[in-house]
């Protein structure tokens, strides 16, 4: 089955096998950005007090190391969904690679 819009989005050629695999990166990618901002939060109401600082200051390095995690995430998404077209039967156009540009 392949979407015929003329978007770059995704082309299913394995049922739904591309899809269930982009919704778990979705999925990972939206609860980073969740820690990210939970971990920001925290520390910007710790500096508010300066025996909270120091922790708050972890809380801001965690967030940051967060951050990092969410190109780790696309790279991941975007080797798997390469290795499911490497093993996916030829089909009679050329399978368009996955295009990276949504943000999970």
């Amino acid at each position: 089955m392949r979407n015929t819009a003329k978007s770059t989005s995704l082309v299913i050629h394995l049922g739904g096998e591309e899809l269930v695999i982009g919704r778990r990166y979705e999925a990972a990618s939206i609860a980073n950005d969740v820690l990210i901002a939970l971990w920001f939060i925290a520390g910007s109401i710790m500096f508010f007090s300066e025996q909270w600082t120091t922790t708050g200051t972890w809380c801001f390095l965690i967030g940051s190391i967060e951050l990092l995690i969410r190109p780790a995430i696309r790279l991941t998404r975007h080797l798997h969904l390469q290795r499911v077209h490497s093993r996916a039967p030829e089909p009679h156009s050329p399978a368009a690679p996955p295009d990276g540009s949504q943000d999970y």
